[in-house]
């Protein structure tokens, strides 16, 4: 099931602030533009209303117009979004660690949290001997087929595999696990091994491996992983790297918790 039905089938909000946030909802997927007919159509409301919605939104700066008639995401949501207490601890408390996997694997490295269905990524590192790959910072992929979102599926109980299930396993490459049986017993190997693994489910030859980042009291809040082209990533190498990265990040959230609230 594509992204594009899912939001088809919503009904139409009633509210003026819900109107609002569905026309934001719309640019969950990723595309950096959206046309009108494309917004209208995700959102379930009529061209005519949708347009004077986003007109709104573009004087409020959350948006800005990149050509006649399409949108896109501007720079005042993203200045909101760096203002989340619990995002910008996590961070803080990553990027030594991303930098260290880096240095270490000159692969793309991601700090990612859970969102719904899907696995967002809140940091990437990055450089030129790195393959390119769709992921980026602020950008939702689905949790079934990354390996972070694994991570996050293995460890976030019943609940959150229903929703994902229920919300569909769309095949993005052969690779992709769609069953959900199969999906499972994949689930349970990750517990098992302590690491995600996702080997070319979501880009045709690219593998990435993740382990979890652990809060205070034991819960999974966030995945570190590093993702490159199949054929030269060594996972039980680099799998071993992620692992020690996580496993310092836990233990450094505490004290960078109680330094922020304090």
């Amino acid at each position: 099931m594509s992204g594009q039905s899912r939001h088809a089938d919503r009904p139409a909000p009633k509210s003026v602030l819900a109107r609002g946030l569905s026309l934001l909802d719309a640019f969950g997927a990723g595309e950096p533009e959206l046309s009108l007919a494309r917004i209208a159509a995700r959102s379930g409301l009529p061209k005519p209303t949708a347009h004077r919605l986003l007109g709104e939104l573009v004087e409020w700066g959350a948006l800005e117009r990149s050509s006649p008639g399409h949108y896109r995401l501007a720079t005042k949501l993203f200045r909101l979004g760096q203002l989340v207490p619990r995002h910008r601890v996590l961070r803080e408390a990553a990027l030594p660690h991303l930098e260290q996997l880096y240095e270490a694997s000159h692969e793309n490295v991601h700090l990612a949290v859970p969102d719904n269905v899907y696995t967002l990524f809140l940091e990437k590192l990055t450089g030129r001997e790195s393959m390119s790959i769709r992921s980026r910072v602020g950008g939702r992929m689905p949790s079934h087929c990354t390996a972070t979102g694994k991570v996050f599926l293995a460890w976030g109980g019943r609940d959150r595999l229903r929703r994902v299930v229920d919300a569909g396993l769309p095949r993005l490459t052969p690779r992709t696990i769609v069953l959900p049986g199969l999906l499972h017993q994949d689930l349970e190997r990750t517990m098992a091994r302590g690491l995600g693994i996702n080997r070319e489910e979501a880009e045709p030859g690219v593998s990435a491996v993740a382990a979890p980042v652990l809060g205070a009291r034991g819960e999974v809040v966030a995945a570190l992983s590093v993702t490159g082209r199949s054929h030269r990533l060594d996972l039980d190498r680099v799998g071993g790297l992620v692992r020690a990265a996580a496993n310092a990040m836990s233990a450094t959230l505490p004290a960078l918790s109680a330094a922020q609230n304090g």
